[in-house]
């Protein structure tokens, strides 16, 4: 009887806070997840951005980037810039892979790269607000 008890008190009390909404800052989607204002991308940023998805590929140094947007945001109380881009690594693949990053100016400037060559880049790239143009297959 008292596990019985315990139990119903315990799930209770999770239903409680499950229930509760998050709150969600002034622009921001039904997702949480808010567009993006875009910034222009400085030589300094390309210089984060490079160095950050580099250290990610197997032939670092023949690595050419190609287009890249960003935009800067805040969410859940951060400061970041998101960029997407093409980065054309010949020791893998030699296609143009997109790559999603992150940017936080608040902690130095430290880069996270999301993703990259995933078919997932293209779709949050758009729903931060941020539209890569389609590549063309090389032929």
């Amino acid at each position: 009887m008292r596990k019985t008890i315990y139990l119903l008190s315990a799930a209770s009390l999770c239903g409680c806070v499950a229930a509760a909404p998050a709150p969600v800052e002034s622009g921001a989607g039904p997702s949480g997840n808010p567009l993006v204002d875009p910034v222009p991308i400085s030589l300094a940023m390309e210089e984060i951005v490079t160095a950050g998805v580099r250290q990610h590929l197997k032939n670092p140094l023949a690595a050419k980037f190609g287009t890249m947007l960003a935009g800067e945001r805040s969410l859940n109380g951060r400061h970041e810039i998101v960029v997407c881009g093409y980065v054309d690594d010949k020791g893998s693949s030699g296609d143009n892979e997109p790559f999603i990053g992150k940017i936080y100016p608040d902690a130095r400037n430290s880069f996270e790269l999301i993703a990259i060559n995933d078919t997932s880049v293209s779709g949050t790239c758009n729903m931060a607000g941020l539209a890569m143009p389609e590549l063309k297959p090389n032929s």
